[in-house]
This record gives C-alpha cells, structure tokens and sequence, in this order.
C-alpha cells in the first residue's frame, strides 16, 4: 500500500468514525461543543500518530478514548475554574475513569442517526440546526457549508458558532429525542441528508468531482431514516432521489477524472441496480396527496434515467415537474434548472429571458452555475462570442477543478468554432 493510499484510507476511517465518536460522546456529557472539540483534538492526534504507530485495530474505540480523555480535561479545567466544592470528588472518579483502546464502550451502531436527530435542536432556527448538523455529521466544512447556503463563510462561520451558543446555553436535553420529537425533526433531518449528498455527489471544491465517503454516507442514513419511519412519502421520495442521481456516478468522470456532462454520458455505465430500487421507492410512495419536493425531484431524476438516450428525454415533462416544485418552494436553484428546461422546450431564447430576470436574485448573483447555464444557451443560439465570455466567467468563479476544466476545455473549443466561422 502507497503512502498516498494509506492516508486516504486514515482519512476516509477519521471521517466514517467522527460522528460516531460525536454521538456517544455528546451522548455521555450532554455538551456539544464540549463534545465536538474533543473529538476534533483526537482526530487530530489519530491524523498524526496512525500514520506513524499504525491505524489500530479498533479505530472508535481509539478516538472515543482519547475524546474522552480531552472531556476529562475540559471539565477539571472548569472545575477548577468555578472553584466548585466537589472538584475532589469530581476529579477523582474522571481520574478512574478508563476505558480500554479497544473498546467501543458508550458507541452504538446508530450513534451517527442519533446525532443527525439531536442537532435538530428545537432552540434553534433551522437554518442553524442543518448548519450545526451538516458540521457535525457531515463533516463539512465552513466554506462548504457557506456554499450550500449560498452566503459568505464569514456569515456562516458565525450562524455555526451562535449554534453551538445556543444549545449550550439552553435547557433542553440533549438527547435522542422521542418519537413525535422526531416527527417534528424530519424535515430538518431530511434537508441536512439531502446537502450531504450533493456535496458528495458534485463537490463545490477540490480536486475531485466526487467525495463519495460523502455521498455513501447520505445514502446509508437515509436509508435509515427510511426503516424508522418506512411509511413517510418524502423519505422515499429523498432515498429514491439519491440513488436515481447516484446511478449515474460512474459515467460522469473520465478516465483522468474530467467532468462529463450528462448528455454525453455512456448511459451503459449507469447503475441499472439503483436505478430499479429508485423507481421501485418511487412507485411505493405514490398517493393520492400531493407530491413533496423530494418526490418531485425524484421523478426528475426518473425522467432523465429513464431516457434510452440524450436526446429521448422527456424535457415537456421535466418542466411540467420543476414547474411545481418551484411553486413549492422559493430557491433560486429549482428557478434556475426550470430555466434549463423551458430552453429544452421553447428554445434558447426563452431560456435567456428568464436568465436576465434571475440574475437580479441576490443569492445566485456572482454564481458560476448561472454563467455556465447562460453561456450554454448562448452556444445553443449561435452567439458563440458570449458563451465564450460567459463559460470562461463561470471557470473562473467555481472552486471545483474538475468544473473549471470542462467550463475552460468548453470555452476554449466554442472559440475555436467561431474562428472557423469567421469568413476570411
């Protein structure tokens, strides 16, 4: 094994096992951000000393000691601080207190879905909570977080601490909630596992289009959250969204890693495994209520697997489903994937035309994707001097590598194109 593959291998157990470790700990102690900061300085230590000593044999059981060794710490620190009257006695049972390396001791095996519950919190906004949570579980960080939400990192930096404040500074257990606390919760649950897996599935940073630790892991508590509530419409509607999307992973990059969009994709590469299991959760959840946003994004996903080829997907119907989920909900994102299909349908024109009025919107103003969208419809019209503008401003704006290749190499070919044209 390279050194290259071993760290990758510590890095992928680091983050498999940081929610656990969080869960049980924060589980234990009922401080998160006591928790969290212990967990963070023993992923530090796992991150210096695996690749020296060897990654051990029982890796949660490893960090939940050394997190729990920095709690003990942290509470003789405020013990001594307060100057309690039963800091004796406090620091002599911590002082006993051992766990052995390779015990999992306090770690149950839905530590992570337990988690995903409790940041949730209910003193919190839900803007707060899915930040805490895509923190926590996720294992995201602030930029990415900021991404998601389409708002500066500084911003979100300080939602994520006030968060932390909060949860603290309330009441309110915290614990695995009961069972109508989690209906109350889902929602919020549901969103976090949905941000979890589009940054898995299309990273806004990096190297790599894919941080398929990410992705896998949106799919594995979804579909937890599938069998602790089976009957619930939109959690089948989200797990058949995932694995619909998820299904066309390995057609989407090259052989060096190159972004493939999705009409030039060898759909022969598609999953066809997750693809029927996507269909089966979709037709499973089919009432006679209206549908939600993530069973609407699901048949969206339908609609493209199912489509033998490119150019057979059924574009009239994709725009009648983005239609309704924007009547649902007021994201700039679904207005801007409605403004894909209208050009499907009517042309790049009309597509054009709802750009113009989106690029007013402060949350997508500056975003590379209304670039890239607005430079392909320009190609499509055959102002090929735009698209160019257009498609090297996107390059510029997004923090993915494999985006900024493929919106350059497009760039750099529609130029070309209209070299050619030119007469002499």
């Amino acid at each position: 094994m390279t050194d290259e593959t071993f760290d990758r291998r510590i890095g992928h157990l680091l983050h498999e096992c940081a929610p656990q470790v969080l869960g049980a700990v924060a589980r234990r102690h009922g401080d998160f951000a006591a928790a969290e900061d212990a967990v963070q300085e023993a992923l530090l230590a796992a991150s210096t000393q695996w690749p020296v000593a060897g990654i051990p044999d029982n890796p949660r059981g490893w960090l939940y000691q050394v997190a729990l060794r920095k709690m003990a710490d942290h509470v003789r620190t405020e013990v001594a601080r307060r100057q309690r009257e039963d800091a004796v006695a406090t620091e002599a049972s911590l002082d006993h207190f051992v766990v052995p390396a390779d015990a999992d001791i306090g770690i149950e095996e839905d530590d992570t879905l337990l988690l995903l519950f409790m940041c949730c919190h209910p003193v919190l906004s839900g803007a707060s909570a899915i930040a805490l949570t895509l923190r926590a579980v996720g294992g995201l960080t602030t930029a990415e977080i900021a991404n998601a939400f389409l708002v500066p990192e500084a911003t979100m930096a300080q939602r994520i601490s006030r968060a932390k404040q909060a949860v603290g500074a309330s009441k309110v257990p915290f614990n695995m909630p009961t069972r109508a606390e989690r209906t109350e919760r889902l929602g919020l649950v549901l969103h976090v596992l949905y941000l979890i897996f589009n940054e898995g599935y299309a990273s806004s940073a990096g190297t790599s289009l894919h941080r398929i630790d990410l992705s896998d892991e949106a799919i594995r508590l979804t579909r937890e959250v599938h069998r602790l509530v089976p009957g619930e419409p939109e959690v089948s509607g989200l797990l058949a969204l995932m694995l619909l999307t998820d299904a066309r992973r390995p057609a989407r990059t090259g052989e060096n890693g190159e972004l493939i969009p999705l009409d030039e994709q060898n759909r022969e590469l598609w999953n066809r495994e997750e693809i029927a299991e996507g269909l089966a959760l979709i037709g499973a959840a089919s009432s006679g209520e209206s549908a939600g946003p993530y069973r609407l994004q699901a048949a969206i996903a339908a609609v493209h697997d199912e489509a033998a080829k490119a150019q057979d997907t059924d574009w009239r119907q994709i725009l009648s489903l983005y239609t309704e989920l924007d009547r649902l909900s007021d994201n700039p994102m679904v207005k801007l994937n409605r403004a894909i299909a209208v050009g499907m349908v009517s042309g790049p024109a009309a597509a054009l035309s709802l750009l113009d009025d989106l690029a007013e919107d402060a949350r997508l103003k500056g975003h590379y994707r209304l670039d890239a969208v607005r430079a392909h419809f320009f190609e499509m019209s055959g102002d090929r001097e735009r698209a160019v503008e257009h498609y090297r401003s996107a390059a510029e704006r997004t923090t993915s590598i494999p985006e900024h290749d493929y919106l350059t190499r497009k760039a750099a070919s529609v130029a070309k194109s209209a070299r050619g044209q030119r007469p002499p």
